[in-house]
This record gives structure tokens, sequence and C-alpha cells, in this order.
């Protein structure tokens, strides 16, 4: 059991004290006025206010300081919590006081606080150099309150931990508190110590470094290999390199700095490493340009199937700049050629890139620029950042080792913006002949000429791509393959690549083209050649797994019982003759980013608000405009058509354009929504045969559109024979393969009646059919 002494009352001075606090036990000297008292009580005052403990300290001897002030010397007994206060006749604030001196706990409830205690001091005293003498008053006391009180020696304490330490009667507890504080004291001081010895060692070990190198300075100079040897290896790098004059003061501005700094200082490695960077890039070096256009054209065709205005604007190029190196004339710093390639994936765009190095002679380096966002990328950080690097031209540069490379610019339109600035801007210098003979790469902050290599670039839409940047490019266009243009591909690159892929030789599979052109037409319905290749791919894993397993013996004649094996059911059928059948069903084209499309318009009308329209299949706004503009014409126009005016009377129009969850825009659908209105009201079916593209006014004409070789490629891979196009378009039919064109008749159309006169089936049949 505890063991509780009587509380006293007693009346005593009250003596504030606002910057420290008094503990038992505790020998202090105050300025402070105690009169005549032998005891006071001191308590502790903050912010105009009292705590709730004080301590009961006897007077000793009163000392007088320079300047005539009185000091008391004071020793605390005990704590003691203060009652009522007045004023005695001297005018001396005196309280009513109830000592409480400490209770004395149990051994059992102390022992292990003490001694986890007495541990904590040890360590702080230990880090804190303390000569024995303050470890010795600890180990002397005996009393766990004391002991406990001797935490407000601390310094590092705050006068609310003291506060606490004060206010708190019970010996377990209060020690549980000072132990608290200790071990937050010595976390403190052990990271403090740890961050010094850091510190401390950091500085050491430089100094260690610093006489070890002056030693190994000394040594080499004694065997000849100082630093010299170092920088003059610079110096001949330097010399080797063929900068220009502006770019070769550079780098001896940089290499006389290292020199000055020595390799001790911090800033060595960062101009050693520009150095290493100026040096890299191959300033005097060209490939040796092979000017033969023939020879260009040759490799062109033998690399790629059609893609013949790339092929030509290679050849042109070629042709050129043979010419102006036989005759003499210099090539001018905006002779260089920037190409854009745009069209649907897998139409061979980037691997043309290559082929282009090939012909011309040239090393290729790719760029892939698809979602990137910073502007260093092109440009490159300034020498001011941590880990900086040149741009990726610069580097493409090194990679190629030559200043005259084909670079390609993989998906530029792909190219993103946000707060690390817009690499479409950086390269709006890059791609203009006028500007790129003095690009500036922000690591290296020397001009560089890009005048000499030549750039393509490679974009699936161009609507993508920033104006002032399309502005600088030469845009050529990808509108995909055709039937027997991807025959061809298939047959001379894609077959031999997949057997060799899928482990196969020549003589193990065989295929002839009906099979091949089975699987273009049944299986893939796209403008490039990729899934083609992946189809191919799955009939020849198909083959090697059959050989393997011994169920097939070669040569295995790939027929058409196994690409339906393989492959599984036709992915693609002429369905235009089957939705066209009935009154109100229109064939359209489009393109999409994948190249050219078919696509249906169905008409189809209700009992309901009178001439309303309902529109369904994701259409953009242009495109419910070009709806509203078709219903507005045909009811405009109905007794020119041959349609009753009030058919519409109390019914409402549902226009729809299937495969609903793909979103569609674009005024090019007009005629199609009109010939779908008035093959519905006026009961004539559509041609199944015929596909149709273009712009519609409340007039009746019809206004040009774009895509047209992509559509015509789409209608004839659809099976349509026949093809509808705006009259300012004709002059677009050029662009269309001559096979296609020798397989399909073209109709242009100055204004819907000229389109409806075509399309739909003459009255007589459908009143014949009836």
């Amino acid at each position: 059991m505890v063991e509780r002494m009587v509380d006293v009352m007693t009346r005593l001075r009250i003596v504030p004290l606002d910057d420290e606090i008094v503990f038992p036990g505790m020998p202090v000297t105050l300025a402070v006025d105690t009169g005549r008292d032998e005891r006071v009580l001191l308590i502790p005052r903050r912010g105009g206010s009292y705590a709730r403990v004080g301590v009961v300290a006897d007077v000793g001897d009163r000392v007088r300081l320079p300047g005539r002030s009185l000091a008391v010397s004071l020793v605390g007994l005990h704590r003691a919590v203060p009652g009522a206060a007045s004023t005695d006749g001297d005018g001396v604030l005196r309280v009513e006081v109830e000592e409480r001196p400490d209770d004395v706990p149990p051994p059992s409830l102390t022992r292990d606080l003490e001694r986890e205690y007495r541990a904590v001091v040890d360590e702080i005293l230990q880090i804190r150099g303390d000569d024995g003498r303050v470890s010795a008053f600890v180990r002397s006391i005996t009393q766990p309150g004391a002991l406990a009180d001797t935490a407000g020696y601390s310094p590092d304490l705050t006068i609310d931990q003291k506060v606490t330490l004060l206010e708190t009667f019970d010996v377990v507890e209060r020690l549980r508190f000072a132990l608290e504080f200790q071990r937050e004291r010595l976390a403190e001081l052990v990271v403090r110590k740890r961050i010094r010895e850091d510190v401390e060692g950091g500085a050491q070990k430089q100094q260690r470094d610093y006489f070890l190198r002056r030693q190994m300075d000394a040594i080499r100079k004694e065997l000849g290999e100082d630093d010299g040897s170092a920088s003059g290896d610079y110096h001949r790098k330097i010399a080797e390199a063929g900068m220009p004059e502006a770019v070769r003061q550079q780098a001896d501005r940089e290499l006389s700095r290292l020199e000055r700094l020595g390799d001790s200082n911090a800033e060595a490695a960062t101009i050693r490493t520009y150095l290493d960077w100026l040096i890299a890039v191959p300033w005097a070096t060209r490939s040796e340009e092979r000017l033969d256009p023939a020879y260009a054209r040759e490799v062109l065709d033998a690399d790629h199937e059609g893609l013949d205005d790339v092929k030509t604007r290679i050849t042109e190029y070629l042709a050129v700049r043979k010419l102006r190196a036989e005759r003499g004339m210099v090539d001018t710093r905006r002779s260089g050629a920037i190409l854009t390639l745009i069209g649907p994936p897998g139409t061979g765009k980037t691997s043309i890139g290559e082929s282009i190095a090939k012909a011309t002679g040239r090393q290729f380096v790719r760029m892939s620029l698809g979602g990137v966002r910073d502007e260093a990328e092109i440009r490159g950080h300034r020498r001011t950042y941590i880990g900086a690097l040149p741009g990726r031209l610069v580097r493409a540069l090194r990679d190629a080792g030559t200043m005259n490379p084909v670079i390609l610019l993989d998906e530029v339109d792909k190219v993103g913006a946000d707060w690390r600035g817009d690499p479409s801007a950086a390269l709006l210098e890059v791609l203009d002949p006028a500007q790129n003979h003095a690009f500036r790469d922000h690591y290296l902050d020397v001009e560089l000429d890009l005048s000499q290599v030549l750039f393509v670039a490679t974009a699936n839409v161009a609507e993508t791509i920033p104006g002032p940047l399309y502005d600088r490019m030469e845009v050529i266009r990808f509108d995909g393959y055709t039937t027997n243009e991807k025959l061809a591909i298939a047959r001379g690159h894609l077959w031999p690549r997949q057997l060799e892929k899928n482990g196969l030789r020549t003589d193990e599979a065989i295929v002839d083209d009906q099979v091949l052109r089975q699987v273009v037409t049944d299986y893939t319905r796209e403008a490039g050649v990729r899934q083609l290749e992946r189809e191919i791919g799955t009939l020849l894993r198909k083959t090697a797994t059959g050989i393997a397993s011994g169920d097939r013996s070669t040569p295995v004649a790939v027929d058409a019982a196994l690409v339906r094996d393989a492959l599984g059911r036709p992915k693609f059928v002429h369905e235009a003759a089957a939705r066209t059948a009935v009154a109100g069903v229109a064939t359209g084209l489009a393109v999409t980013g994948t190249g050219g499309d078919v696509l249906f318009v169905e008409a189809a009308a209700m009992p309901g608000k009178g001439g309303g329209l309902v529109l369904t299949g994701q259409l953009g706004d242009v495109m419910k405009e070009s709806a509203r503009i078709a219903l507005s014409y045909v009811r405009s126009h109905a007794a020119a058509l041959d349609i009753d005016e009030g058919v519409l009377e109390g019914r409402e129009l549902h226009l729809h354009v299937p495969a609903g969850a793909i979103p569609k825009d674009g005024p090019s659908a007009g005629v199609t929504m009109v010939t779908a209105i008035a093959s519905l009201l006026s009961g004539r079916p559509v041609r199944s045969t015929i596909g149709m593209t273009g712009e519609v006014t409340l007039q009746g004409r019809v206004l040009p559109i774009g895509g047209v070789k992509q559509k015509v490629l789409a209608a004839h891979a659809a099976g349509l024979t026949e093809v509808i196009v705006p009259e300012r378009n004709a002059p677009d039919l050029d662009d269309v393969p001559k096979d296609v064109r020798d397989q399909m008749t073209f109709h242009v159309a100055a204004s819907v009646a000229d389109v409806l006169a075509l399309a739909l089936e003459p009255a007589n049949l459908v009143v014949a059919a009836a």
C-alpha cells in the first residue's frame, strides 16, 4: 500500500516565477523579494495565470547583487496546492497552501521505471559528454519522486512539459511522464549526433580525397602522366571532330574551365559530360549518297507494293540532287526535304522510311513521338538541371553517326502538350527548311545544321496536327491498298515472313492466289495489311501444328477448307444487296481513322408527331444537320420527286445509321440520307450495286468532299460496282488505282436530282414487282 502523509495547511508568501520552474530538491538563486519569511511558495506564472501546483521552498542566504538589487538562495522542499489568497497588512500577497509531500509507492511499481529512466539518462549524458558528476548525482537519488523531478533540470524540456511534471502528484505517473520526455530528448539527440557525424564524415572524406588526389597528381607528374594527358586527349578529340568554328570555340572555353577547376571540383563531371556530347555529334561526317533515281525506284518497288506517290517523290528528290551535283551547283540551306506520310495504320508508312534510307545510301534513325509531352524531348534540357541530356535529335545524329541521315518522326499526330511545354512547337523549327540550318539544342547551346537531314514524318490523321506545323510539311497521302495490291504484298512479303516466323520451310506449305484472295476479301476489311498478316500467321500456325504433331504430311496445300478450319467462318460478307432490297435503305461511303468504309443509312416512318425527325446511331452535330437538310429538301421538293405531299402528316421519320456504338460525323453522308428518305417515301428501293458520297444543300446542290480514293477502295472491297461522287470531285478519281477504275463505274452528280435518278430503281419496275 502507498503510504500517505497528512496534508498540512499553511499560509505562505506567494512568489511568482515567469521564466523558470523550480522542483522539490532543486537549489536556485533568484532575484526576488521574500521579506523576512523563512518559507515561500514558488509558483509558475504564464500569461497572467498561475499553475495549479507550486513548490514550498526554504529561504536561505540573502545577497546583494551589483546595482543594489537583492537575490535569495532557495531550496525546493515539496509540492503544494495554493488555495485562497489575501493581502496582509504590509501589502504582501499570501495564500493558503495545502502542502503535498510525495507519497512513497511500493517498489514493485517503480523499480522497472526507475531502471529504464536511469538508463535513458545515462545515454543522454554519454551523448552530451558528461564527465561523470551528473551521472553520479542521478545514481545517488533513491526516492522515485525525486528521481522523476530530475527531469526538470533538462534544458531541452519545454515549459509545458515541466508544468506537467510539477502538477503530477502520483509518483508512478510522474515517473512515466519523465521517462517519456527523456526518451524524446534521447531520440532528438541521436538524430543530431548522426547528422553531425555525417557532416563531419563528409568533410573528412573530402579532405582525405583531396590529399589523395594531390598525392596522385604528384605521382603522375613523376611518371609524366599528369592531367595534361587528359586535357590533351580532349584537345585531340576536339581537333579531330571537325566542328564549326563557333562550336570549336565553345568546346575550347569549356575545356579551359575544366583545366582551371581540376577533377576535385563537383562541376568537373558536368563539363566532361558536356564535352563528350559535343564530341559525339558527327560534325564532319556525312554518308555518301547514291544519287541514282532508277536504282532507288527499284529498291522501293522491291520493298513495297503500290505507294507510287511517295516513290515518285523520292525519285524526284534524288534526280534533282543528281543534276545539281553534276552541274556543280552548291546545295543551299533550303535544299532539305521534309515529307509527311498521312494514312491509315498498316499501310507501310513506317517501314518505307527504312527503304528510303536504303535507296539513298543514308543511315536510318527512327524517333517515335507518340505520347511525347515534354518539349525538352526535342530540344533537350538546359545544363543547369541535374541529369540534363540533349534532345532526341542530337541523340539521333549521334546514333546515325552522320549529319545527313534519314530521320523518321513516327506518329507526329499523337504529340501531346502539358505544363512542360508543347513538343509540336519545338518541331516548327526542326521541320522548316528555312530555319533548321541553325537549330539550337538547349543542352549543347550551339547551332546545329539539320538542313542535310531527310525528315520523313508519319501520321494517321491530319486533323490533330497543329496548323503551323502542318503548313511546313509536304504531305503525301496513303489511302490504302487495293485487293490486288494486298494480294501481291501477301504473296511477296507476308507469306514468306510468316513461314519463317512459324518455323516452316518454303516447300512445306504452298498456297495459290485464289486462296490468298479469299483471305483478303472474306477475313479482312482494312486499308493496310496488319490484320491480313495476322490472319496468315494464324493459318500457318495451324499448318505448323499439324506438321509437328504428324497429322499432316508435307508439302501442305493450303486450300479453302483449311482456311475455314483455321480462321473460322468469313468475318465480312457483301451485304449491300440484302440491306438495300427494301425501300428506305441507302449505301453511303465514309472515311475513318483506319481507312474507308461502307455506311448504311436506314429510314422508317411511323405514326407520331407530324414532320418529326428521330436520329439514332451516335451522330455528331454536323451529321444531324445533314439529316435535317435532307428531310427539308425532300419535303420541299415532294412534287418533283413524285412523293405525296401529305405522306408525313401525322407521322414522324426515324433515321438510323447502324453500328450504333461507333460515333459518326461529317457532311459527306448528306446525299445518302436524301436518297434513303426519298426511297422510303416514294417506295422505290435503292440499287444494290451503288454507293454514294457527297454533301447536300437545301437547294439540292451536291458539294465536294474529301477522301474519295479511300471511299472508292472501300466500295470496291465491299463488292459495289458503281459509285456516285460530286461533280467537283471528278478529278480525284485519277488517284484511284487503274485496276479498280477498270472494274467500277463512276457517276458524277451536280444535284440531288442526278443522284436520285441514278440511285433509285425505276418506278415502273417497282409497280411490276408489286
